[in-house]
């Protein structure tokens, strides 16, 4: 490997980072302020980096914002139980393993942010469908390849490039915007 190598990288993910559309971040931000207001549930999740990606933005929001605000956010990841999710993908399949958990906890209203580089993982597939169909509010960051979940979703950021690394790292970007727009104050006084 050689310095071009990693500098073409960070071009990449530069060109990346400035193709997020900052208007949809605005407006998932406002969804998220009034689920903050009305004592509503937010659920995330996704698969690999992704999954790691909706543990960290629960962290943040739930510890990190919370902690700011003194209102605390009603958060959750649906990666974070690894006994429930082998015992459901056992049990059931691996495509209910997101869907079963929100039978336990979600109601109408409600938020769900879900995060896929394709868009088709059948598990986030499923999730967002019966999602759609019990009244809560759906929300993907997907890949340049869009997928299902751009059509099923309510509102969607399509970060617009195929490379994974890029984009997991482009969705945790737009997590810590998201964030730090309650830490940092921003979005409350608005």
């Amino acid at each position: 490997m050689n310095q071009a190598y990693f500098q073409t990288y960070l071009a990449s993910q530069k060109a990346t980072y400035d193709a997020i559309p900052v208007d949809r971040v605005e407006r998932i931000i406002q969804l998220m302020k009034q689920c903050w207001e009305d004592d509503r549930q937010l659920f995330t999740f996704g698969n690999g980096g992704s999954a790691a990606n909706a543990s960290h933005f629960i962290t943040d929001l739930g510890k990190g914002a919370s902690d700011v605000l003194g209102k605390r956010f009603r958060c959750m990841s649906l990666n974070d139980n690894v006994a429930w999710i082998t015992a459901l993908g056992n049990d059931y399949a691996y495509e209910d393993i997101f869907v079963r958990q929100m039978e336990n906890y979600a109601r109408p209203g409600d938020l769900v942010l879900m995060m896929s580089v394709s868009g088709n993982s059948p598990n986030l597939v499923k999730a967002a469908k019966w999602a759609n169909e019990n009244g809560l509010l759906t929300i993907a960051l997907v890949g340049a390849k869009r997928g299902q979940l751009a059509d099923l979703a309510q509102e969607v950021i399509v970060i617009e490039d195929t490379h994974y690394g890029r984009v997991e790292d482009a969705q945790m970007t737009i997590c810590h915007m998201l964030c730090y727009g309650f830490m940092e104050q921003e979005i409350v006084n608005q």
